[in-house]
């Protein structure tokens, strides 16, 4: 059985202050059943990891150099995170595909390092409204998935988040049927290139204006595993009944 994840990603946003909310949301779901991941900014890493040390969630980065060390200012990488204490990485985040131009290569590369650093990898794909009008979805996330995914992933080292691009921070969310239909594609897909077995043993997580008035209904689609979650990460008070939900799927 997958066990369901939870991530938060904080994306630029936070300092000290919001530590607080950490400790709260580690205190309303003490032995949960499901896993909880807060990815927040480099600065607070540390501070994060001291923050949660008695609690179940799990402190992620949320992007990693592909090399050890070097002459790469203002990077990190996947090992710096581990000596910070972060069990986990976010890479290709549409954001940082647009913003920094990723290429899913770049992404391939990431991972690699990542993994060999002992780091679970949350892989993020999404098409953009243009290519979901031109009912071409499938085509791109397949083509996303393909080359994002480094050889040698297990469901011990990958999740992977759907988050289709027009959805982040919009307000708007995919139909059901059409988060099924990529879940039940990447599943597939997963399953042709790694086996049956590691194929169904890697998480799936929507992410894109999850709230807690429709993270029931996501949570209850087809290999929907939990969710990559954006601005709603930031305060207990709104992540916390999406965990919740989580866990009574």
């Amino acid at each position: 059985m997958r066990r369901k994840l939870a991530a938060g990603n904080w994306k630029m946003n936070g300092t000290t202050q919001s530590l607080k909310d950490l400790s709260a949301l580690g205190s309303a779901h003490k032995g949960s059943g499901v896993d909880i991941l807060i990815c927040p900014p480099a600065t607070l890493l540390a501070p994060a990891v001291q923050t949660v040390s008695r609690s179940d969630i799990r402190i992620g980065g949320q992007d990693c150099h592909d090399q050890t060390n070097g002459a790469h200012t203002g990077d990190i990488s996947a090992e710096m995170l581990v000596d910070a204490g972060a069990s986990a990485v976010i890479l290709g985040h549409s954001e940082r595909r647009a913003d920094h131009h990723e290429t899913s290569e770049d992404v391939r590369a990431k991972a690699k390092a990542a993994q060999a650093a002992g780091l679970l990898t949350v892989i993020c794909l999404g098409e953009s409204l243009l290519q979901r009008e031109a009912t071409n979805t499938l085509d791109i996330i397949g083509a996303q998935l393909s080359l994002s995914v480094p050889d040698g992933a297990t469901g011990e080292n990958l999740v992977v988040a759907y988050e289709p691009i027009w959805a982040i921070g919009s307000g708007l969310t995919p139909t059901p049927d059409q988060i099924g239909e990529v879940h039940d594609f990447m599943r597939t897909r997963l399953e042709r290139r790694f086996g049956a077995g590691v194929g169904r043993s890697v998480r799936l997580l929507y992410g894109g204006s999850v709230k807690p008035e429709n993270a029931a209904e996501i949570f209850a689609i087809s290999n929907v595993d939990g969710a990559l979650v954006g601005g709603a990460s930031l305060s207990a008070k709104d992540f916390s009944p999406i965990i919740s939900a989580l866990e009574a799927s």
